[in-house]
């Protein structure tokens, strides 16, 4: 059983999440921890100038209190909301906060994962931690 559970949360698909979540419930030890994490990436400055000015705090306060819910949900968990690149700073939250194992959900790798990676291949490939990739 693990006792720190990262579970990166992507809001493309709510069936992959709960079953990203439900995993790590079963994974955690007794007494273990349950991190949900949303990455917000950065919007390009020439887009950001289309949207409303207050759209990036209203956009993070839903985001937080979705991952706030899911995680009253589960009991023992907590929701955090970073910004950054999605694979790398899931990997450098896990390794900074010392997850020992990330729960991951992947969608069927198309073309353009071949050649560029998704999220998911990137958290597999660099994690020192171990991984739970669901599909």
């Amino acid at each position: 059983m693990y006792n720190n559970i990262l579970v990166p949360i992507a809001f493309d698909s709510d069936a992959k999440a709960e079953a990203a979540v439900a995993v790590a419930r079963q994974l955690a030890g007794e007494g273990s921890t349950i991190t949900l994490l949303h990455v917000m990436e950065h919007i390009p400055g020439y887009a950001i100038s289309y949207m409303p000015p207050d759209y990036l705090a209203q956009s993070r306060a839903a985001v937080q209190n979705e991952l706030d819910a899911m995680a009253a949900r589960v009991g023992h968990a907590s929701g955090i909301v970073v910004e950054g690149h999605s694979g790398r700073t899931i990997l450098d939250y896990a390794e900074e906060n010392g997850s020992d194992l990330i729960v991951i959900a992947s969608h069927r790798p198309g073309m353009g994962d071949m050649l560029m990676g998704s999220t998911a291949t990137q958290v597999v490939r660099h994690a020192k931690c171990a991984v739970h990739v669901l599909r």
